[in-house]
């Protein structure tokens, strides 16, 4: 496969790209009715996403290209089939290769809808 499908694409859960640290994202979100989302990027140019933290875990699995997890010094290079979690509070950034497509799995709410009322 070379997208997610369309059903996991509906255009009442595509995330508000301003709202996002990284440039050139598309991303669609899914609310657990504990507060946690699960989002699905698709990363369209290569970007590297501002440093900041978050109050909740923040989980990666890479399905295609490269996501490199940046903590401090630390480069972690993320390929297909690799998972990362980032624990609550640890400041992070990163950098995806124009193509790279990422599930992420965050334990609180970290994504907004680009449309609200659907």
């Amino acid at each position: 496969m070379k997208d997610f499908p369309d059903f996991m694409k509906s255009p009442a859960n595509k995330v508000d790209s301003k709202s996002q640290n990284t440039p050139g994202i598309e991303g669609y979100v899914f609310d657990g009715a504990d507060g946690s989302q699960m989002a699905f990027w698709t990363y369209k140019q290569t970007a590297k996403s501002k440093e900041h933290f978050h109050e909740y875990e923040e989980y990666i699995a890479v399905v295609e290209g490269q996501y490199t997890v940046i903590i401090e010094k630390d480069r972690i290079p993320l390929r297909p089939g690799d998972e990362y979690m980032i624990p609550k509070g640890v400041v992070h950034g990163g950098e995806a290769i124009a193509g790279t497509r990422a599930i992420y799995a965050f334990g609180g709410k970290r994504a907004e809808r680009e449309y609200r009322n659907q």
